[in-house]
């Protein structure tokens, strides 16, 4: 049998709570709320390490997923106390998707540090639902309400701190209704999952023309 332990529970958030995502490294946890937040907790030290709001950050509305880069260590530059920076995508009911990053050393105490470095706008319709970071090649993908799903990969020769990112493919209209989730195969690049209130669920292939 399975024993199962509450640990801890983390409180701040002032209404629904819609997403919840481990960073990489496992120190740290994401999580985005109907109170158009977006927080960062530090787990062992049971606190909140930095919180996005729309009086600071520009999160103008309801959160609803949020999700760190899993691009593997040799892709990145950066390093924090012998680890990669994060990188931290969240998307809204606003239609836009903003990127999150890590700064070292710009916060009280050294601590953490984590600016908006780009924000995507004007390419969905409607509500994103969901965003999804592809491990092997660093590309993003989104979940919209107006049916479509989106893939957008950063311009290698764009400043780090402020990366530039492009939409590199679309499928305006993936499923028949609300696009709820995307899931990016671990293992084979390209490989896509998307699912939606239509009750399908569609596996894509994207695949950067030679």
């Amino acid at each position: 049998m399975i024993v199962v332990q509450s640990l801890t529970v983390l409180e701040g958030h002032e209404n629904e709570v819609k997403c919840v995502t481990w960073a990489p490294s496992g120190n740290l946890l994401a999580t985005c709320s109907r109170d158009k937040s977006v927080w960062i907790w530090e787990v062992r030290r049971r606190v909140s390490v930095t919180v996005f709001k729309r009086q600071t950050c520009g999160v103008a509305s309801n959160t609803r997923a949020v999700g760190f880069s899993q691009l593997r260590q040799q892709h990145l530059h950066l390093q924090r106390r012998g680890r990669r920076l994060g990188v931290l995508a969240s998307s809204s009911d606003d239609r836009t998707v903003k990127i999150w990053k890590e700064f070292p050393g710009e916060a009280a105490h050294g601590d953490l540090s984590w600016k908006c470095v780009c924000t995507l706008s004007g390419f969905h319709t409607r509500t994103v639902y969901d965003v999804a970071w592809c491990k092997l090649t660093g590309a993003l993908a989104t979940a919209c309400g107006d049916d479509g799903v989106r893939v957008f990969k950063e311009d290698e020769s764009s400043d780090r701190d402020q990366p530039i990112f492009s939409l590199a493919a679309q499928v305006k209209k993936a499923h028949d209704q609300d696009v709820n989730c995307v899931a990016w195969n671990p293992q084979e690049a390209g490989l896509l999952a998307t699912c939606s209130d239509d009750g399908d669920i569609a596996i894509w292939r994207f695949q950067e023309e030679e």
